[in-house]
């Protein structure tokens, strides 16, 4: 994917920089990481510092210290998150900010300019997003008015005269219902001469992953091959997997910087809970072979949880760690999908990351309906209802 700042290959995860900056990293250390692109979100920016000042410095590239590709959310997730503070009309999203209580209008309009102003390379139309939860009529308002929102999006965009820098995305909304995101695809197919590429929202908010993964596929089999597919606050080792899978090309999410915090480091064999005794005195790495600074360096697991939640240095050190397993998967992906070795690169994956603790049925269901077989040849295989996650919550885990 060729933008304004580099060339980013597919599929990539992108890591979350909510406020112009990935919590406890410099620039200078993401990109070291391998890094070339990251998300800012629009509504925060737009609260503070503000448009003027991000104006003054020359954009978000400059405001931050970023040299390289960045994507603004549009500011329509908070309609969800921050829904106390919102009032939604045709116009847009009427907002309280939660620092004054002052009120902010945000319609498609202000939002295209405001993400014009932060210089982002990829810019997200206003959506109007209901939690995945919601059901009835407000569910199809929703993806009715996300269409009307996007064809103005388009109009001041186009009129803008930067879409030939900045690339504008669709969002295809329509919650769970199978035949309202077949009318929402049908739409923002019709507008593909308009938009660089497609996002599917709406997702990733408590949804059974067995609905979540059919409506995954539902909208990257019908979706444009020759227009990027960004799936939306996916950021689970499995569900990226899963999801590249049925064809999306790009995720995001706070899950491997916000667990790091946590003291939880991602490894190839499940997360890792440095909080927990039995790590008091082990001298491994997080990792053997891996490339980031921490395992690199020979930081041993005993020192990390020995600060882990208490000292920032060892926040920033497992940040590092799980933002290249991030990296390492996705481009362990790309290798497999390019060397034609993408379904061995899976089940080696699965029997890895999940071992004896089974695999989750919705993901070998998912697989299956892209000719991929987990199951296959392995009998001693156990499968499991749920969501799968695997999560070590005591030392005897």
């Amino acid at each position: 994917m060729r933008l304004a700042h580099g060339v980013t290959m597919l599929p990539t995860f992108m890591p979350v920089a909510t406020q112009a900056a990935i919590k406890g990293l410099t620039p200078q250390q993401v990109e070291a990481l391998g890094v070339n692109l990251i998300l800012n979100n629009t509504y925060h920016l737009n609260l503070r510092p503000g448009i003027q000042v991000l104006k003054e410095a020359g954009g978000a590239h400059k405001f931050q210290g970023w040299n390289h590709n960045l994507l603004t959310d549009s500011g329509g997730f908070q309609l969800v998150s921050l829904s106390k503070f919102t009032k939604i009309t045709e116009e847009g999203a009427l907002f309280a900010s939660p620092f004054d209580g002052k009120p902010t209008m945000l319609t498609p309009e202000e939002s295209i300019s405001i993400q014009h102003a932060i210089g982002a390379d990829i810019v997200m139309q206003l959506d109007d997003v209901v939690s995945s939860l919601t059901v009835g009529p407000r569910v199809e308002e929703a993806m009715w008015r996300t269409i009307r929102w996007l064809d103005r999006c388009i109009e001041f965009h186009q009129k803008s005269g930067r879409d030939d820098v900045q690339n504008l995305f669709a969002i295809v909304q329509g919650g769970l219902d199978p035949e309202l995101r077949d009318k929402c695809l049908d739409e923002m197919i019709a507008r593909r001469d308009r938009v660089a590429g497609y996002a599917i929202g709406g997702l990733s908010g408590g949804e059974e992953k067995d609905i979540f993964w059919r409506v995954i596929k539902q909208c990257a089999d019908k979706l444009p091959e020759d227009r990027p597919r960004y799936s939306m606050g996916i950021g689970f080792a499995e569900d990226l997997l899963v999801c590249v899978a049925l064809g999306v090309d790009m995720a995001d999410c706070v899950f491997p910087t916000r667990t790091a915090r946590f003291g939880v480091a991602l490894t190839p064999t499940g997360p890792l809970n440095l909080r927990l005794s039995k790590h008091a005195a082990d001298m491994r790495p997080i990792e053997e072979g891996c490339p980031c600074p921490t395992c690199a360096s020979g930081t041993a697991r005993a020192i990390l949880h020995h600060n882990a939640t208490l000292e920032t240095a060892t926040a920033h050190a497992i940040t590092q760690h799980n933002l290249v397993f991030q990296a390492r998967i996705m481009g362990g992906a790309r290798d497999a999908i390019i060397n034609g070795t993408f379904p061995d690169y899976l089940k080696n994956f699965f029997a890895n990351y999940f071992g004896d603790a089974g695999y989750p049925e919705w993901c070998v269901n998912a697989l299956r309906s892209v000719g991929v077989d987990l199951l296959e040849g392995r009998s001693d295989v156990k499968v499991i209802s749920g969501d799968g996650a695997k999560w070590e919550y005591s030392d005897a885990a």
